[in-house]
C-alpha cells in the first residue's frame, strides 16, 4: 500500500517536490494557508515548469481550516514551511500523523532539533536540498531554474535520521525524491545541514539588502569578498564544533575556513566569479523580501553568529548583515545595492 503524504505548508520546495511526488502516483495531500495557492491548486491543478520540463498535475489541496475534516492519517509529514512557522506548523500536523509514522523536514536552516524536540527525534528525518532553485511566484506555478543536479553529477537530495544511522525509511524516502534528481540517504545529517546553511548564508542575505541575483553577485568584486568571508566564517564555526562539513559550493569547508590567506582567497575570488549561473537568480529570502514577507535571517546568518558566539569564533561579516536585514525587515533600510557599502563598513573593511 502507498504511503500517505502531508506536505504541510507547500512553497516552492514543497510545491516542486510534491507535483513530481503526484505524477509519479504517490498519494499526496497539499496542506497551506496561503488561500489563493489552495484554489488555484483545487481549480487548476499544479504546474512546475522550468529546467526539468513543464508538466501540470491535479492534486488534493486543502485550506488549514479543513485539516479538520482529515479522519484517514497520514504516514509521512513534509514539514516545507520556512524556519519561523516551523513550530507551530509541526504541532498542527502532529495530530494528523499516525503513531508509526514520521516527519520529515525539507527546509533552510536549522530546524531538525526543533521539529524533534515537538514528534521526538527517533520520528523525524531531515532532508537537505542542495544547490536547487525554485521559486512560487504565483499561486498554483512552482518554477525551478539553473541546471537539474543529475545533468552535472550533483546530488541535490540527502536525507538523514538524526542520529547519523543509515534506515530504511532515510533510503525509502531518498528512493521517493529520486524521481526528481539526484538522491540518497546520508549518514551525515549535521554536516550536510551546516554545509546548506552556509551556502545559504553566504548569498541569500546579501543578494536580499542589494537587490541582486545571481550573475550580478558574480560580476562585483565586492559582493565576491563578502561572500567570501561569510563562507569563511560559517566554515570556521562548523568545524569548531566539530561537525564533518561537507563540501560548500563545490570547494572543502577547510579551504573556506583558510580564506584569509591571500592565495586560498584569489582561488576562491577566481572560483565565485563563474558562479553566476544560467540566469540572474534572485536567492530565496530575496523572493520573500520582494513578496513583502519576513525573512529567516535569524535562523540562519543568525544561527551562525550563535554558534560562534559559543565556540569563539568571530563572525563580523554575519553580524553585519544581519544587522542590515532586520533594516530590511522592519523597513528602516531599503533594498538597494548601496547596501553592500554599509555592510562592509560595519564589518569593518
Amino acid at each position: 500500500m502507498a504511503d500517505k503524504i502531508a506536505i504541510m505548508g507547500p512553497g516552492a520546495v514543497g510545491s516542486y517536490v510534491g507535483a513530481f511526488l503526484v505524477r509519479e502516483g504517490e498519494d499526496v495531500t497539499f496542506i497551506d494557508m496561503w488561500p489563493e495557492h489552495v484554489e488555484t491548486m483545487k481549480s487548476k491543478g499544479l504546474r512546475a515548469s522550468g529546467s526539468q520540463g513543464d508538466f501540470t498535475v491535479p492534486v488534493n489541496a486543502m485550506h488549514l481550516t479543513e485539516a479538520q475534516g482529515i479522519h484517514d492519517l497520514f504516514d509521512i509529514a513534509f514539514i516545507t514551511v520556512k524556519s519561523y512557522d516551523t513550530e507551530w506548523a509541526t504541532h498542527f500536523i502532529k495530530r494528523y500523523v499516525k503513531p508509526d509514522g514520521f516527519f520529515l523536514s525539507i527546509q533552510n536552516c536549522w530546524n531538525d532539533p526543533v521539529i524533534g524536540g515537538i514528534v521526538g527525534s527517533d520520528n523525524a528525518l531531515g532532508c537537505i536540498a542542495s544547490h536547487i532553485e525554485v521559486a512560487l511566484w504565483e499561486p498554483g506555478h512552482v518554477l525551478r531554474g539553473g541546471e537539474p543536479g543529475r545533468d552535472h553529477g550533483h546530488t541535490v537530495f540527502r536525507v538523514g535520521e538524526h542520529d547519523g544511522r543509515v534506515t530504511n525509511r532515510s533510503e525509502g524516502i531518498a528512493k521517493k525524491l529520486d524521481c526528481i534528481d539526484a538522491a540518497y540517504a546520508t549518514d551525515n545529517l549535521w554536516g550536510e545541514r551546516w554545509s546548506k546553511l552556509c551556502q545559504n548564508g553566504m548569498g541569500n542575505a546579501i543578494s536580499s539588502i542589494s537587490g541582486m541575483g545571481s550573475q550580478e553577485m558574480a560580476l562585483d568584486a565586492r559582493l565576491r569578498m563578502i561572500r567570501i568571508h561569510l563562507a569563511k566564517e560559517g566554515a570556521q564555526v562548523g568545524l569548531a564544533m566539530g561537525l564533518n562539513v561537507v563540501d560548500m559550493s563545490g570547494k572543502p569547508a577547510a579551504m573556506w575556513a583558510d580564506a584569509d590567506k591571500g592565495d586560498v582567497f584569489e582561488e576562491l575570488d577566481d572560483f565565485m566569479s563563474t558562479r553566476g549561473g544560467n540566469v540572474n537568480w534572485l536567492a530565496s529570502m530575496a523572493q520573500d523580501v520582494k513578496k513583502g514577507r519576513q525573512s529567516e535571517i535569524d535562523f540562519m546568518n543568525g544561527l551562525v553568529s550563535e554558534k560562534g558566539r559559543e565556540v569563539a569564533v568571530t563572525t563580523p561579516f554575519h553580524d553585519a548583515v544581519i544587522d542590515a536585514m532586520h533594516g530590511i525587515d522592519d523597513g528602516s533600510i531599503k533594498q538597494g545595492s548601496e547596501n553592500v557599502d554599509r555592510v562592509l563598513r560595519a564589518a569593518g573593511r
